[in-house]
């Protein structure tokens, strides 16, 4: 397995995820959160095409997450993974048969050689889920959208050989920004958006040695820093900052393998 971001922030999210079983290769965007022709024109940029793609799973229905599924699915006839709730959030579009597949917390999907596991977070969306990938050997957790920690998301990130972990914002620099006093509260409330120490929390909790790969996602431009974020996991880690991938909101990152 590997797996790349093709922007992550405000702006946009979209991970891919490659796994080989030695006869296909099968790959799941994770969101698509921008237009039909930019996530083209990034994907072009890996070398690949939308039909690589043999599925999309959206995580929850706000803009920078759910963006041109829709659009997606009907021009290029690739297969869509969402939960009810974020189906009816969106306005119950209608898609042609087997394009449309309704995500539960806790029910494995499995894709040729990607076992996929969604998995309920606190977020103030219909009926958010985030991700788990498994490919028989290794898995990745991905957490990108959660305001608060639970066990059960705890439980979902355990044995993961690499993490990419929401690092939105940073109390401080949230609280002296130009941000509404009703957005601050939003996304610094229980159903917001993860601060660096919570983050690195999760990631105390869920560190075991075999833990090959930590990436800072989703950071805000207003309200975060790389350095902050990076130093925030390494210290959960006791390593260095340096070695913590930081995702750019414009550019993601590139491949990371887990073999």
């Amino acid at each position: 397995m590997r797996f790349r971001s093709l922007g992550s922030g405000s702006s946009g999210n979209a991970t891919l995820v490659e796994a080989h079983d030695g006869a296909a290769t099968s790959r799941v965007l994770v969101d698509c959160g921008f237009t039909l022709r930019e996530l083209e024109g990034r994907l072009a940029r890996c070398g690949l095409a939308v039909d690589a793609l043999e599925a999309v799973f959206v995580t929850h229905e706000h803009g920078d997450h759910v963006g041109c599924a829709i659009a997606l699915a009907r021009r290029h006839r690739v297969p869509l993974w969402m939960s009810r709730g974020t189906w009816r959030a969106i306005g119950e579009p209608v898609l042609d048969a087997g394009l449309l597949h309704i995500a539960r917390d806790g029910e494995a999907i499995t894709l040729a050689a990607l076992e996929l596991r969604p998995y309920t977070v606190p977020h103030d969306a219909a009926e958010p889920l985030q991700l788990s990938l498994d490919d028989g050997v290794v898995r990745l957790g991905i957490l990108t959208d959660a305001g608060s920690i639970t066990d059960h998301l705890l439980q979902a990130l355990r044995d993961c050989s690499a993490l990419l972990l929401e690092c939105n914002h940073d109390p401080q620099l949230l609280a002296a920004s130009r941000y509404p006093a009703s957005l601050k509260a939003r996304i610094g409330g229980r159903l917001g958006h993860l601060a660096n120490a919570s983050a690195a929390e999760i990631l105390r909790h869920v560190a075991h040695p075999g833990l090959r790969h930590v990436v800072a996602a989703h950071l805000s431009e207003q309200n975060n820093r790389p350095e902050l974020a990076s130093q925030a996991l390494a210290a959960a880690l006791g390593t260095e900052p340096a070695d913590i991938v930081v995702a750019d909101a414009a550019q993601g990152f590139d491949w990371l393998g887990l073999r």
